[in-house]
């Protein structure tokens, strides 16, 4: 059983601590009725009050994974990992989760079947979602009350893009709602209707055909970089829904290499980098 740690540094209720903690009234009562809240490792209720100095234990629930994932083994690149979460690197062309046309085979079940290998008694949350054909970091969390907590947290997320055309701003801020398109219930547009979205990006080179792009989200909507620089015609090399059908690339050439965020246990500041898996000459455009 996961176990976190506190020192108490002013006279407050239990609750009214854990809530200070980030921990939820929904994951308080599942910590309630299968997990332990100790003192001072002495059993306690929410109502007790706690002093400067006290240490306090919140013990988290077993968790068991649904039947529909199957854990499988893949050589999976992990590029950190600790007690709470735990990110690796996604090829392209697979999937986050099991999905209708991709029933198994999915990162969230070689993660499991990962921690299933290290006897870990939780698993894993999906904090960060990247599309199939989109490689990069991808964060994990191992316990939901994790994922509730990094969702409270700012999560910075840096993409590299090779786009079709050269791109003359070297700065740009690209504002457009983006709606789910009439004709699709899987492709997204620009539309008035749409919700608020906003992404920068940085011209790093091109080579007279196209460019390399790094890109900030500030928002999160579905296929939103995708989307954008469609927006602005230059459309993503290797994206057939967004941009041209390329029979030597069958995926977009779109990364999450840069993930920085506050650890919400430890408090450290967590700044993760892939390696950059495209560059331009690397796909033969020089």
């Amino acid at each position: 059983m996961k176990a976190i740690q506190y020192k108490v540094t002013s006279s407050m209720t239990l609750k009214e601590f854990l809530y200070d903690k980030g921990i939820s009234r929904k994951s308080l009562s599942a910590i309630k009725q299968n997990g332990a809240l100790l003192v001072n490792s002495e059993n306690m209720t929410v109502r007790s009050l706690i002093q400067e100095g006290d240490k306090v234990t919140v013990c988290l629930p077993n968790e068991l994974p649904s039947h529909n994932l199957k854990p499988f083994k893949m050589d999976l690149k992990v590029l950190f990992e600790d007690e709470w979460f735990i990110i690796v690197s996604k090829p392209a062309l697979i999937n986050i989760a099991p999905s209708r046309e991709h029933p198994h085979h999915s990162l969230v079940e070689a993660v499991l079947y990962h921690m299933n290998k290290n006897e870990e008694q939780t698993i894993p949350h999906i904090v960060t979602r990247l599309d199939r054909g989109t490689s990069g970091i991808v964060i994990f969390a191992k316990h939901q009350l994790l994922h509730h907590m990094i969702s409270k947290t700012t999560l910075n997320k840096y993409y590299l893009a090779i786009v079709h055309g050269i791109v003359k701003q070297k700065y740009g801020q690209i504002e457009a709602p983006i709606g789910r398109a009439k004709h699709s219930i899987i492709e997204r547009e620009v539309s008035e209707e749409g919700k608020f979205a906003h992404t920068e990006y940085e011209y790093l080179k091109d080579d007279k055909r196209n460019s390399l792009l790094k890109l900030k989200l500030l928002t999160g909507r579905t296929h939103q970089i995708r989307v954008h620089l469609a927006h602005i015609g230059h459309p993503i090399v290797g994206d057939s829904l967004y941009g041209y059908e390329n029979k030597e690339i069958c995926h977009q050439l779109l990364q999450c290499y840069n993930v920085e965020f506050k650890h919400p246990i430890t408090m450290e500041k967590i700044n993760i980098i892939d390696e950059i898996h495209y560059h331009l000459e690397g796909i033969g455009m020089l």
